[in-house]
């Protein structure tokens, strides 16, 4: 009767956990879903130029492998992750706060600079928290983070139609509200047991290091992910000087994220290794911005952005599902600290290389683009036997 009566409260306690992820995962990615698609606008609203908007932009890539890494083994050593997470996006509603009162380049680049290094760390110590969790209650991570991409959608959407109807300039104001709400569903989160280590905190991180196949896979993802700066960094401008309007733009956006959704939802029933959906996703990008490089017309510009679900939903669903292979438990936020890292450095040589070359050939940026995503599909294809021989064990945090 004793373990009867425990069923319905482990359930309970699984929901809340669900639950409050959920609403977490929405509010934060209901400010990247503002962000990427209209920061860049707001930037070019107050008067500043594409040369600084490609700097500026590359500040959260930058952080990513500067300060990211050091602020995940931090909340890791400390058993902090969501301690971490409710700090992170305080912290980001008071820097976008001040972001929003500068109008000069260099003061903005300084106080967003401060922005990043504490916004930045908030996806990859949620993830962490998400593995840690669905490793605690046998959840699946597609769904769970398909909320995050719903309320991305929902977020570009809803500011894509107030551009139309409010000044460029004060989009900034709707990126803090949405940090504001974060900060709210942050309260909510549920707290996790503490991981028993298994190896000393000494010799953790070099001994993740030491694995190739971790390599292999944030290499790829690394690779892959950062072939879509020029769309999160230029799309909206680009699309916006072919004469599409804020509500066309976000609905161009919308559809990639809905294509992302489905990918997620569907994630549990993927049968496929995940190092070849990694290799999907690549070879899937090579396609989309080749495509896109053509500045197709709107008809088919809809059918290219349905292509983000696998360019970025399957690399993605595969890349978590080998860091949860590969990467013990106890270990998991530093593992994603490694994966930002990696992704923030191609991410920003990236970001800052992009500007200077749009400014010079446009829309045939894409073509880099193109060649970076291959590249990560070589990486993960050459891998993928190694991957496979070594399924999640004991050792490696299963």
């Amino acid at each position: 009767m004793a373990g009867e009566s425990q069923i319905p409260t482990q359930a309970a306690v699984k929901r809340r956990f669900a639950v409050s992820l959920a609403l977490f995962y929405s509010a934060v990615f209901a400010v990247s879903g503002t962000h990427l698609p209209f920061f860049p606008l707001w930037l070019k609203a107050i008067g500043i130029d594409a040369s600084w908007i490609g700097l500026i932009n590359a500040l959260p890539a930058i952080t990513r492998f500067t300060t990211l890494p050091q602020i995940t083994a931090l909340a890791e050593r400390r058993h902090a992750i969501r301690a971490g997470m409710m700090v992170s996006v305080l912290a980001t509603a008071i820097g976008f706060t001040a972001v929003g009162l500068q109008q000069q380049p260099l003061a903005l680049f300084l106080i967003y600079a401060l922005t990043c290094m504490m916004w930045t760390p908030t996806t990859p110590l949620t993830d962490a928290y998400a593995l840690r969790g669905v490793a605690r209650y046998g959840l699946d991570y597609g769904p769970l983070r398909l909320w995050g991409s719903a309320a991305f959608a929902a977020g570009s959407l809803a500011c894509g139609f107030l551009v139309d109807h409010i000044a460029a300039r004060d989009l900034i104001w709707i990126i803090v509200a949405w940090a504001v709400v974060a900060v709210a569903t942050s309260l909510l989160l549920q707290p996790l047991d503490d991981v028993r280590r298994r190896t000393t905190e000494t010799h953790a991180g070099k001994a993740l290091l030491r694995d190739g196949g971790f390599w292999a896979v944030i290499a790829s993802a690394a690779l892959i992910q950062g072939s879509h700066v020029a769309y999160y960094t230029f799309s909206a401008i680009n699309w916006q000087l072919h004469g599409f309007g804020g509500l066309t733009i976000a609905g161009l956006w919308t559809l990639g994220v809905i294509a992302e959704i489905v990918v997620f939802a569907l994630s549990p029933r993927f049968s496929l290794h995940p190092s070849t959906l990694i290799a999907i996703g690549g070879a899937s990008a090579v396609v989309r911005w080749i495509v896109t490089a053509q500045e197709p017309r709107l008809a088919l510009l809809v059918i290219v952005q349905l292509g983000h679900g696998l360019t970025f939903g399957m690399t993605i669903v595969g890349t978590m599902n080998l860091l949860v292979q590969r990467v013990p438990s106890h270990q998991i936020a530093r593992g994603q600290g490694y994966y930002a890292a990696c992704n923030g450095l191609l991410g920003a040589a990236t970001s800052i290389a992009s500007g200077a070359i749009y400014a010079r050939i446009g829309d045939s940026l894409y073509y880099v683009m193109a060649a970076m995503a291959a590249a990560g599909a070589l990486v993960i294809w050459s891998a993928r036997h190694r991957l496979k021989a070594h399924p999640q064990s004991e050792v490696s945090g299963g």
